[in-house]
């Protein structure tokens, strides 16, 4: 029988995203990358119930953004530049570590996740070690690619290559002539 006055601690876990630094990891790994399982997989792997997925803002990709926020993340955008080649230059690093760190003075979460491969978070990661409010970092780069000054830290670091099969966005099946999925149900 459960106590009436007891009430289970709730975690309240939270993912910060180097957006571009995910969308250009992944890009590199050769697969397509899915972006509603990746939260799937956030919050039943991680219990992440705040996913912030920090962005330049480009208008044209404002369909890519209402998706993103339907699926479940919340965006924090960062105002873009343009180079002289007219690359747009939106560096999210300094947002998403003056986030966290209120966050976690505030304590706004019981713990977190960082999704980057980037050493400039190194000591961001330090403080979150020293507050023991980090669980991993999830690395979208191939181990070798990932900062030398990250690994060095200490933290659990996860690499989503390793989640292929689970992260990968599934090609459709083309229909047959008797507009019936092709393939097998065994």
């Amino acid at each position: 029988m459960k106590d009436e006055g007891f009430q289970e601690k709730i975690m309240k876990n939270v993912a910060y995203i180097d957006g571009a630094n995910l969308h250009n990891g992944v890009k590199q790994l050769g697969w397509t990358f899915d972006y509603k399982r990746f939260r799937v997989w956030l919050r039943e792997k991680y219990e992440i119930e705040q996913a912030y997925l920090f962005l330049g803002l480009v208008p044209k990709y404002k369909d890519l953004y209402t998706y993103l926020q339907e699926i479940g993340y919340t965006l924090v955008f960062k105002e873009v530049i343009f180079d002289n080649e007219g690359k747009a230059k939106g560096n999210c690093d300094a947002d998403i570590v003056v986030l966290a760190m209120r966050d976690a003075y505030e304590n706004k979460f019981d713990n977190s996740i960082l999704i980057s491969s980037d050493g400039d978070y190194t000591p961001l990661v330090k403080f979150l070690i020293e507050k023991n409010k980090i669980q991993t970092v999830i690395s979208p780069y191939e181990t070798s690619k990932c900062s030398v000054l990250l690994k060095r830290t200490g933290v659990k670091i996860s690499y989503i290559t390793d989640q292929q099969t689970i992260l990968e966005k599934q090609k459709e099946k083309a229909p047959s002539g008797d507009k019936t999925s092709q393939g097998s149900f065994s």
